[in-house]
């Protein structure tokens, strides 16, 4: 029996047939889906990379902040006064403070 097969076919038959193609085949599949390094691993790894740079960033800015804010405070008299009597309800001793809290609405049963 003489099958005539394509040469595109042909061409596929003669690579399956190639040792060396399906091992360098089997070593990508291995390396793509089954490694512990694996495509969905890396993606997970990125998200975290993503999660962990957005966090750095947050913390640096707010770092930043307080520093801007310790700095004015001890170099300004006026606003560590303010920010005492607001923060911690400080007073001057001829002073009193009074505090009014704002209660929340009640439904009438």
């Amino acid at each position: 029996m003489n099958f005539n097969i394509p040469i595109g076919m042909k061409r596929v038959v003669d690579l399956l047939r190639n040792k060396y193609f399906l091992v360098t085949i089997a070593f990508m599949v291995w390396m793509l889906f089954f490694d512990k390094n694996d495509l969905y691993s890396q993606y997970e790894h990125r998200q975290q990379l993503n999660k962990l740079i957005q966090e750095r960033d947050f913390y640096q800015k707010e770092t930043a902040q307080v520093s801007k804010d310790l700095d004015e405070l001890t170099s300004n008299r006026a606003k560590l006064e303010k920010f005492a009597r607001e923060k911690y309800l400080m007073k001057k001793p001829n002073e009193d403070v009074f505090v009014i809290v704002k209660e929340s609405k009640k439904k009438d049963d």
